[in-house]
């Protein structure tokens, strides 16, 4: 499917409890961790707008948006899955969503691990530098201030 570190889940599987999550939009992955009974925690990108939305529990389908979904297996857990559920359930409704430096891997990731990091980002920094990662933070940054601090712009 979309990475090479990861199986897809086939139609009304179930994911294990804890397990990253991940699915294509246009461009890049979104991610989100599965919390049971059909639930994902995740930190959504925005919708028609450039609204910033808060860290939200949705159904696999809302996750999924009708797009494949897959596990990743290259994460590895610090944490017990119940731990991961519970730090994961701890965010819910925070709003400081940032594409370079608070995104939805960077959440999964710290859920899991503690450690905030996104590989996507550090893929787009060993292809195009330190630049090309700037450029994108100063563009989120702009973004969030011409439309206002209840905003942000999504890229990943």
């Amino acid at each position: 499917m979309m990475l090479a570190n990861a199986w897809t889940l086939r139609e009304g599987e179930e994911p294990p409890l804890a397990a990253h999550l991940v699915t294509p939009r246009c461009g890049y992955t979104h991610h989100g961790l599965y919390v049971g009974h059909g639930r994902i925690i995740h930190y959504p990108g925005p919708i028609g707008s450039f609204r910033r939305r808060a860290v939200e529990e949705v159904s696999l389908s809302e996750f999924s948006r009708g797009r494949p979904v897959a596990v990743r297996i290259d994460s590895h857990p610090r944490f017990d899955r119940e731990d991961v559920v519970m730090r994961a359930r701890s965010r819910l409704g925070e709003n400081r969503y940032h594409i370079v430096r608070n995104n939805c891997e960077h959440f999964c990731e710290w859920c899991l691990t503690g450690v905030s990091r996104s590989r996507q980002l550090e893929s787009l920094l060993g292809r195009f530098g330190a630049a090309a990662v700037s450029v994108v933070d100063l563009v989120a940054s702009w973004a969030h201030r011409r439309v206002g601090a209840r905003t942000s712009i999504s890229l990943l």
